[in-house]
């Protein structure tokens, strides 16, 4: 068994389990974006640029961060500009926009009752930006970088009993201020050691969970804190494949580890008024780095580090549409952003993107976009426990019969004359969302003619969708 059947396979045991939800939130409606802060501007010129780049390469979403400095409870008039300018851009060419909320590090951590009110009323007032509908609470509280301490006094975990507050206090916040506004907690870290005092305190995304839940459960606490989680599933190193990125035996969550993650979130909040298992899950920060041909070496500035093992594009364009294909099988999963769009300049940050930084295309931007493509349209995996139904649309102009699917669909497209004589019998199969003429051409003789139409998914088909319409005369 390859290692992308056997992750599959995993997903079908724990469907099997009861563990994830009936209802399949991954297959061709999975939000597959960029995590990208280039489209962030004072010029919607620029705004626009950035944003037509994510576009060009498929992408439907976009997460941008915003900060939060000690003592701000509202967004910036400047800021105001920049999110106004982001949400203009995105509009124009059909893209979500994701927020995330933040502090800049570990020097600005909001842990006095003080901070995590401001920090909850700005949130909200990015909530209140027109067009904004995702917001994500903080960045990686389980690593020092961004929140301390992670540790009390006695080694127990500070920072999941801290971040619960703050979450629930936003959450607060942001629903009564934008009541449909979604916020999505978590944005953890894959990995992480567990172990006070060694210098550099971090959680495993394992331990954080479990003690957000604990602290959830004993704050006593009637309402959800979050209506979705976050999680960076970024692999061990660029080079290691996500489908063989799992960790059974670890505390590091990856893509492939998604069974121990909703098992993890089962155990953390079943039972409570937090959804767990059934909990929406984002992965909105994923990335794998290529390595730089010398024609762009000119492009960058420093030195890469050695532990980062890039890849050739080619590879780097299998690795993402591995990624997105695990997360389209994964029935809990709403949302892949992969890391970045645009290369950083500096090779000591990401060079992750489909485009190099003088914003030319890399040769994986046209094998990531075929993959976005292909799960708009429902054909990039075969999953255990999905079954997809087409919903088409039926158009005539004169004698010609055209049909769009909104994903790929096989049909059997049959042509009757008065009550019941068949005149034509056709096969075929149409692109989701691409119009596809029936290979029926309607008769001009005075008659009524009826169509009927059965048509199946051709990858994780579900029951057959049948529709009978009237057609006039061609």
């Amino acid at each position: 068994m390859n290692a992308f059947r056997h992750s599959l396979a995993t997903v079908a045991a724990l469907l099997a389990l009861g563990l994830a939800t009936a209802a399949h939130a991954g297959g061709p409606s999975l939000v597959l974006g960029a995590t990208e802060d280039a489209v962030r501007s004072q010029d919607p010129a620029v705004a626009q640029r950035q944003m037509d780049l994510l576009a060009k390469a498929g992408f439907r979403a976009v997460r941008i961060t915003q900060i939060w400095v000690p003592g701000a409870i509202a967004v910036s008039k400047a800021d105001a500009t920049v999110l106004g300018n982001v949400v203009a851009a995105a509009k124009t060419d059909g893209i979500e926009v994701f927020v995330s909320v933040l502090n800049y590090g570990s020097k600005t951590t909001p842990l006095t009752d003080t901070d995590q009110l401001d920090f909850a009323a700005y949130a909200a007032s990015v909530a209140t930006t027109s067009g904004i509908r995702h917001l994500i609470v903080g960045n990686e509280p389980n690593l020092n970088r961004y929140w301390l301490p992670q540790f009390d006094p006695n080694g127990g975990d500070a920072a999941a009993a801290a971040y619960e507050t703050l979450l629930a206090r936003t959450y607060d916040a942001v629903k009564a201020a934008a009541p449909n506004v979604e916020v999505i907690g978590g944005a953890l870290a894959p990995r992480g050691g567990d172990k006070p005092g060694t210098g550099r305190d971090t959680h495993s995304p394992t331990a954080f969970i479990t003690d957000l839940g604990a602290d959830y459960r004993a704050s006593g606490r009637t309402k959800p804190i979050m209506d979705a989680l976050s999680l960076h599933p970024y692999e061990d190193h660029s080079s290691v494949a996500p489908v063989a990125g799992v960790h059974p035996s670890t505390t590091t969550i990856a893509l492939a580890d998604y069974p121990k993650l909703v098992t993890l979130l089962g155990q953390a909040f079943d039972g409570t008024a937090q959804p767990g298992s059934a909990l929406p899950i984002y992965f909105d920060e994923f990335g794998v780095e290529s390595q730089i041909p010398p024609d762009k070496q000119a492009l960058y500035t420093g030195t890469e580090p050695a532990v980062t093992q890039p890849v050739d594009e080619a590879t780097q364009a299998a690795y993402y549409r591995q990624a997105i294909q695990l997360a389209f099988c994964q029935p809990t999963v709403r949302g892949l952003f992969l890391f970045h769009v645009v290369d950083e300049k500096a090779l000591s940050g990401w060079q992750s993107g489909v485009y190099y930084p003088d914003d030319t295309p890399k040769s994986s931007l046209a094998g990531v976009r075929l993959a976005i493509q292909q799960s708009l349209r429902g054909v990039v995996a075969s999953c255990p426990g999905l079954a997809l139904r087409p919903k088409p649309k039926v158009t005539q102009k004169a004698a010609i019969l055209t049909l769009t699917c909104d994903i790929d669909c096989t049909f059997v497209a049959q042509l009757y004359r008065g009550a019941g004589k068949l005149i034509v019998s056709k096969r075929g199969r149409a692109t989701g969302g691409r119009p596809t003429t029936l290979p029926l051409g309607v008769p001009t003789a005075k008659a009524t003619y009826r169509l009927r139409l059965s048509l199946v998914a051709p990858v994780n088909p579900g029951p057959a969708v049948l529709l009978r319409r009237v057609v006039a005369p061609g």
